[in-house]
């Protein structure tokens, strides 16, 4: 993807500085409209210099998706205390786990904007499996801390042993992505006079803890 060589401070910057501008770019505007070019113009570098980092739009579309997931997951860890996060219980860390979709939707619209534009981007582009790799390890991440939730919360009660790990986190994470996602970019219809749709997106969290934990 980037063909100089790490380490090296001022293009580490350089870097930082595309996938910055690339972000608001596309989630502002979409993925597909935007081209390299623009995108090179935007950061005040030549067409050269911007395929000198990212070979392709599709490489630095997955750079972006795989910086921002990172990032974001590090911001809401920093939310509670390392000795905090040992101490809660599965249900505890379930509730703290689908938190951070209503702290996506309430503060960070841009990142659903964006994988919003992601995930219809990827449908239609080609390319390797190697290209996608570094995102799709973002999910496999997710996956694992889900898995240590589920087992903390099968080992202190907190959570039901008769769904699978895999279907729980299925429907955590998908539901509440998408819901998010939805009224993010404006895909669900709001009625007059209900100009801030939050609470149906809490009372969608209290209903999958409800199904996954135990009274």
């Amino acid at each position: 993807m980037n063909d100089y060589p790490s380490g090296k401070p001022w293009k580490l910057a350089k870097e930082r500085h595309i996938l910055e501008t690339a972000f608001r770019l596309f989630s502002e505007r979409g993925i597909e409209p935007v081209t390299m070019p623009e995108v090179a113009k935007t950061c005040g570098i030549s067409r050269a210099t911007l395929y000198r980092y990212f070979a392709s739009k599709l490489d630095l579309v997955v750079a972006i998706g795989t910086w921002k997931w990172h990032e974001y997951i590090a911001h809401h860890d920093a939310f509670v205390p390392m000795e905090i996060h040992e101490t809660m219980t599965g249900a505890e860390y379930l509730r703290f786990y689908l938190d951070s979709f209503l702290d996506l939707y309430r503060n960070h619209r841009d990142i659903l904007r964006f994988n919003y534009n992601f995930n219809s981007y990827l449908q239609h582009e080609s390319g390797t499996a190697a290209q996608r790799q570094p995102y799709l390890q973002i999910v496999e991440i997710l996956h694992e801390r889900f898995y240590r939730l589920c087992e903390r919360g099968r080992r202190d009660g907190t959570l039901r042993n008769d769904i699978s790990e895999t279907s729980m986190f299925s429907s955590c994470f998908h539901i509440m992505l998408a819901a998010v996602t939805r009224y993010a970019v404006g895909l669900v219809y709001v009625p007059e006079g209900n100009a801030e749709p939050e609470s149906e997106l809490v009372m969608l969290e209290e209903l999958l803890l409800s199904r996954f934990t135990k009274g």
